[in-house]
């Protein structure tokens, strides 16, 4: 296919009623209609400690530009080292939780460094990592008291934050309750466990009692903290949300977040979320308290990334022309990235803890794959941007992001095009008549994120996509 060269044109010009009635996207950058919002670019990627002595992961860490880190699974991760989980810095249950010499907090103090060095903030998991052990439990079992928990909890927050136990002031903001305890008795879990809707009450119930006591306990000592969860697996309003703030409001306690999760090729299923609990959480009173989506990501299928299909299917989930590394998970991710900036949440989780593999950024082999290009270009846009400009798409399948930079002199537009077909997409484009150069770049199947030539005539901005799949194009105006 023959592509377009990029052609300046500087003159104003009127672009003619047909022109805007075939567009694809329209873009106003003489309109601001919020600012770039950090939080919602960040991830539950842990900084390694085993393989730091073969190669250093820094630089593509920094390249991303997360603003915080979730520590939730890094012991899964860093394999052997008794990090994070709260039975690996206090072992042995039964001493006493207000001794700093019962606690082990050294290899937690040295990979939360690391990720501090990289420019990460940590938002800290109290808890445990999920524990796939079938019906028998050890980590993940329902604490067998819940106020010496809580009392744990108060040592780790303690040691991070006030010093304690030869710890640190390093005023870690976030820390949240557990996570996904409506699993399926994989991480709030009791041997032997048959599920039925009776038995998810009862563990329901369970967990909302443990929440509000660490909730109550953590605030009352630490008061300048933001305390929340409980990370569920997925947005459950009425049968976890609900009951949990009602327990809230009834202990006379605000949880300063609320959190979940969602895997999914829908990025409507997790936007809509937030306007609803937003809504929910007013209705209590609770206004301040923050959504937060702390794992995301795409996925078409469990059974095939469990590999509970056949090999085959596993394999196709993964490298497959639309698992999770692909051109689709990609544009996914992008355009999750740039609807959750005008979003009703806090704050915003891509999952993947491990680097290498089916949920990170690098395959076996230590090639990036395409999700990694997504993740740059939020990045990039986070460390040079700081406007939000006013821009509006045709069809479901396009979303486009205008952006201006902190000192106005450059202009970029991302417009990703998610499973959609239609190989020219254009876009009528106001406040960059003056650009004295236009950049394009595609990331796609073929290309990962590599220039591309683009038309930019009478401020109308022509893209070409090579394939019919989904594709997303980085465009910048230098003014």
């Amino acid at each position: 296919m023959k592509r377009m060269g990029i052609v300046s044109m500087f003159s104003v010009a009127v672009c003619s009623t047909a022109v805007f009635a075939t567009a694809d996207v329209t873009v106003d950058f003489t309109k601001k209609t919020a600012e770039l919002r950090h939080a919602l670019h960040s991830s539950g990627l842990t900084p390694r400690i085993n393989p730091r002595g073969l190669y250093n992961d820094d630089p593509a860490i920094k390249s991303m530009n997360f603003k915080y880190t979730r520590t939730h699974d890094w012991a899964l991760v860093n394999t052997g080292q008794r990090i994070i989980d709260y039975q690996n810095i206090f072992p042995l249950f039964d001493l006493d939780a207000k001794n700093p010499n019962y606690y082990y907090f050294e290899p937690s103090d040295h990979i939360m460094k690391i990720a501090r060095d990289v420019g990460l903030e940590v938002f800290y998991r109290l808890g445990t990592s999920i524990e796939h052990t079938g019906k028998t439990h050890f980590n993940a079992k329902v604490p067998k008291d819940f106020e010496k928990t809580a009392e744990i909890f108060a040592g780790i927050v303690r040691h991070y934050n006030k010093g304690w136990a030869k710890g640190y002031n390093w005023n870690i903001k976030y820390w949240e309750i557990w996570n996904e305890p409506d699993g399926l008795n994989n991480m709030w879990c009791e041997d032997n466990f048959e599920w039925t809707h009776e038995n998810a009450e009862r563990m329901r119930d369970k967990f909302i009692k443990f929440y509000v006591i660490c909730l109550k306990r953590l605030k009352s000592e630490f008061p300048d903290i933001k305390v929340g969860g409980p990370a569920l697996c997925n947005y459950l309003r009425e049968f976890y949300f609900i009951p949990l703030l009602d327990a809230c409001k009834k202990a006379g306690v605000q949880p300063d977040f609320l959190s979940w999760h969602a895997y999914t090729d829908n990025p409507d299923k997790i936007i809509d979320a937030a306007e609803d609990a937003r809504k929910l959480c007013d209705s209590y009173g609770f206004k301040d308290t923050e959504l937060i989506i702390n794992e995301w990501h795409y996925i078409l299928s469990w059974d095939g990334v469990h590999g509970r299909s056949s090999p085959a299917m596993s394999k196709l989930a993964y490298d497959g022309p639309t698992g999770l590394s692909s051109i689709d998970s990609a544009a996914f991710s992008m355009t999750v990235l740039q609807r959750l900036q005008t979003s009703k949440y806090d704050q915003a989780y891509f999952y993947g803890c491990g680097h290498a593999g089916n949920w990170g950024y690098m395959g076996a082999y230590g090639l990036y794959n395409k999700v990694y290009y997504s993740l740059k270009i939020m990045g990039d846009l986070m460390r040079t941007d700081k406007d939000i400009c006013e821009s509006s798409a045709i069809r479901k399948c396009l979303t486009p992001l205008a952006t201006k930079s902190a000192d106005g002199k450059k202009l970029h537009l991302v417009l990703t095009d998610y499973r959609g077909t239609a190989q020219v997409l254009k876009a009528v484009v106001k406040g960059a008549e003056k650009a004295r150069k236009v950049k394009a770049y595609l990331l796609d199947y073929n290309t990962d994120l590599l220039p591309v030539d683009a038309e930019w005539r009478n401020g109308v901005l022509t893209l070409v996509k090579p394939e019919k799949s989904s594709a997303v194009f980085l465009v910048e105006f230098s003014l």
